[in-house]
């Protein structure tokens, strides 16, 4: 089995080792080396990256059976220029430290939660894109939040020592350990924040806790009875900042505001948008209604009916409805509306006292357009076909767009 140097030393990137066996599964090509600093996925911190011999290691996982690392590569054709001799390794350091950042900062900012709110983080995850833990209530005030962050702040500009120790099991169960994890070795690895946080730990840490850098709550999400809290560290924890602050700014540019007011800008802006809205409403609602005063008025007399028939060159088919709802409110009407396009809808209405099944006339227009589906019923039926280059007539002396 590997030594696993990176339990005592998380700083240390580039080394050399021998291959002590070649591994191919599924078509991938690992290598186990008979020393590593390569960090493998476990404990909620995803393995490291780097190169051997300058193939690029892609994943490093743990072999269930025996406990070997294995550093899988790119490159399986290179087997045979590997089997002998020393390699040399590179672990790709400014992922490393990232990962060591966050796993730190979430050790301090678990024991804060405990300490202001007595809330117990439940799980950990930790990835490229986010970085959380599951605290085991359902909720925490904004105020009790902000304790937490302080204090979980406080501590890392302290730069107190992180300290990587081993105890027994029996020694464990005797020192305030944050969290026992399920005894499956006789050894644990603890790692202690001094005279603040003590827990038992695989992952790769900061030697100080000033080198986490800031630790910065972004959003907090209730889960079920768990609250789910996503934060940022040192490096991500900037460039989290440097993106909202290039949004502010831009705001502040285009609304001509301080940033302290950009808050009663936009509900300002959200207000009177409503009230366009409204208006607009308002507004088509009306157009539609002198657009259905003019096309009845041209309609066929037939009997004691009226037929309008109109293709509209640009009308969607929320307003195709609207109109044609407003000119079945007249008696005696049947209105065979449609619109061109690139997909041709169509709306087939009567009113009560009007004759005709306008779901199976649809169906029967849809035939004769070649493709295209729809439905409804012997009142009011839509659809839409195949496009259609060219409207078969227009409304008279009104505009086809409300």
């Amino acid at each position: 089995m590997s030594q696993r140097l990176y339990y005592q030393d998380a700083y240390t990137v580039q080394f050399t080792a021998v291959i002590t066996d070649l591994v191919q599964e599924n078509g991938r090509f690992a290598l186990i080396l008979d020393r590593s600093y390569f960090y493998p996925t476990s404990g909620g911190q995803p393995a490291d990256r780097g190169v051997i011999n300058e193939m690029p290691v892609v994943d490093v996982t743990i072999r269930p059976e025996d406990g070997a690392v294995l550093h899988w590569v790119e490159g399986g054709e290179t087997e045979t220029e590997t089997e002998e001799g020393a390699v040399t390794a590179v672990v790709d350091w400014p992922r490393r430290f990232d990962h060591m950042q966050h796993h730190t900062g979430q050790h301090i900012l678990s024991q804060a939660f405990i300490r202001t709110a007595q809330a117990h983080t439940a799980s950990f995850h930790l990835s490229d894109d986010t970085v959380t833990i599951d605290l085991d209530m359902p909720d925490l005030t904004p105020e009790q939040v902000r304790q937490a962050e302080r204090l979980a702040n406080q501590i890392v500009w302290e730069n107190r020592p992180v300290h990587i120790r081993m105890a027994t099991v029996e020694e464990a169960q005797q020192m305030p350990l944050r969290q026992l994890p399920p005894l499956k070795n006789s050894l644990l690895r603890l790692i202690d924040i001094e005279d603040f946080d003590l827990t038992a730990c695989g992952g790769t840490h900061v030697a100080q806790t000033g080198a986490v850098g800031l630790i910065k709550i972004i959003r907090r999400e209730r889960r079920r009875d768990q609250l789910r809290v996503e934060f940022r560290c040192g490096g991500r924890a900037l460039a989290d900042y440097d993106r909202k602050n290039e949004t502010v700014a831009q705001l502040t540019a285009d609304l001509t505001t301080g940033p302290a007011d950009l808050g009663t800008a936009v509900t300002r802006l959200q207000t009177e948008n409503k009230e366009a809205a409204r208006t607009i409403r308002k507004l088509r609602t009306a157009l539609l209604q002198f657009e259905a005063e003019r096309l009845l008025a041209s309609g066929q007399k037939i009997g004691g009916f009226t037929l309008v028939t109109c293709v509209f060159n640009e009308k969607d088919g929320v307003n195709l409805r609207v109109l044609g709802s407003q000119l079945i409110q007249n008696p005696g009407v049947v209105a065979l509306l449609g619109t061109a396009g690139d997909k041709s809808q169509l709306l087939f209405c009567r009113s009560d006292d009007a004759p005709g099944e306008m779901d199976k006339l649809l169906q029967a227009a849809l035939q004769e357009l070649g493709r295209g589906g729809g439905g409804g019923a012997a009142q009011m039926a839509q659809g839409g076909g195949a496009a259609v280059e060219s409207p078969a007539c227009q409304p008279p002396s009104v505009t086809s767009q409300p």
